[in-house]
């Protein structure tokens, strides 16, 4: 869209949810962090749509446009006025005339520039809050003057809440942590940290009888009660922290934990997060496409590590944008922990070759390091040298579009528009 008429079309459709919201009452849930937001909000969901009637942000709708989108239950226009002015249109319909509305809005809050979060969000009144976790060098870092910057536009979505409303923190992330001193309301952590409120342990992949890495599985302590968890197709902490989040909030509001264990076996999973994918060849992916930070980055390849696998372990990784001034030393620091953790690596971008550096001052052999203009190429090339066993993980900044390097290899090719990341018509145009 054009900026003047998206500046028009937001306006007018952040005034409808204002509307539907004062008709229509429903619990709001709030979730940001520069870490795991999708996952949490889709293990959220899960767990809420156990007792009542929910709705949660699509996809990533988590900007300025994106959460009236939500409220309002329109798709986005992209670039067609006629669906931009269809969903004003409905979001007046639904104001004007009574509709059966969600019971519970799970709404997904994300930032990229100073003033953001005062402009996406500080019209929400909502009833809990959740922070997952922001790190030391976080994404969209490079439009702020400062790491203490970006935190306080991060923890400016506190102040969304109601008197009785209720703040979940992540306690093993500090910066999050110490979040609970800028506010009176109810406050409730999760974590490993032996002081974390809901607190996890014994965490570790789990393995089908032909030994097949096929999940997860920890243990939670709440309140004297300990339940264990399992989470099929999917690997990495993030998925771990974002089911803690969503049983703390089971806790928080009296739900029963059992139920909402069970709830998160095998919930759907947003694409791009660290899923379990077949590729060709019997190799496994591990597909973390959709974006990348060198927090989350560093996670990922550690989970690689992880992984018992009689094949090669291969880390395919393309640029990770948006950190400005941090730009080389971070993905310096991502090589470092490549070499430990992966038998070879793929770079992807100009921005990563400080990856390459960074694996080789680590002692990496320069022939198991391949080097690549784009993810296409990667892809390509991909698509011939991946053997037996192999177990690729594949992670990049969403503008590297690294589900191409996916695409070639991936072995259920009938349901890719399901299984990848970016999949719409229009991404597809900016190819």
């Amino acid at each position: 869209m054009k900026t003047t008429f998206k500046k028009i079309v937001s306006y007018i459709l952040q005034i409808e949810s204002r509307l539907v919201l004062w008709k229509y009452k429903p619990k709001i849930i709030a979730i940001t962090g520069s870490v795991g937001k999708t996952s949490t909000k889709d293990a959220v969901y899960a767990v809420i749509s156990g007792v009542s009637y929910v709705r949660k942000s699509e996809k990533s709708f988590n900007s300025e446009i994106g959460l009236p989108l939500t409220i309002l239950g329109c798709p986005n226009g992209w670039n067609n006025p006629y669906i931009w002015f269809s969903n004003i249109l409905k979001g007046l319909w639904l104001f004007l005339w009574p509709h059966k509305y969600p019971k519970w809005l799970v709404l997904e809050v994300g930032i990229g520039k100073p003033g953001d979060m005062n402009r996406t969000a500080s019209w929400l009144k909502t009833d809990a809050v959740i922070i997952t976790a922001i790190g030391e060098t976080p994404a969209h870092i490079e439009f702020f003057d400062s790491h203490k910057h970006l935190v306080e536009e991060k923890s400016g979505l506190i102040k969304t809440l109601k008197k009785d409303g209720l703040l979940i923190l992540n306690n093993d992330d500090e910066i999050v942590a110490e979040m609970k001193t800028k506010t009176k309301n109810r406050v409730i952590t999760f974590g490993f940290k032996e002081d974390s409120d809901i607190k996890g342990s014994g965490d570790s992949i789990f393995y089908s009888n032909e030994e097949v890495p096929e999940g997860l599985i920890f243990r939670i302590d709440e309140e004297g009660n300990s339940f264990p968890v399992l989470i099929e197709g999917v690997f990495g902490r993030n998925h771990i922290y974002a089911s803690l989040g969503a049983l703390t909030l089971s806790s928080g509001l009296k739900l029963n934990m059992l139920d909402a264990v069970n709830k998160l076996k095998n919930y759907n999973v947003p694409p791009g997060r660290m899923r379990l994918l077949k590729g060709e060849s019997d190799s496994l992916i591990i597909d973390d496409t959709y974006n990348s930070s060198p927090f989350a980055c560093e996670s990922a390849l550690r989970t690689l590590g992880e992984v018992k696998n009689i094949g090669r372990k291969i880390a395919v990784l393309g640029d990770m944008l948006e950190l400005g001034k941090h730009t080389e030393e971070a993905h310096k620091n991502v090589g470092k922990v490549v070499k430990e953790n992966a038998d070879l690596l793929m770079v992807i971008g100009a921005r990563a070759k400080k990856i390459k550096e960074g694996a080789m001052e680590e002692g990496m052999n320069k022939k198991n390091i391949f080097e690549f203009l784009d993810s296409q190429e990667a892809g390509e090339f991909l698509k011939t040298f991946v053997q037996k066993n192999d177990l690729i993980l594949v992670k990049g900044s969403q503008g590297m579009r690294m589900e191409h390097v996916i695409e070639p290899i991936l072995l259920d090719k009938e349901n890719q528009s399901q299984l990848l990341v970016r999949q719409d018509e229009e991404w597809k145009k900016k190819k």
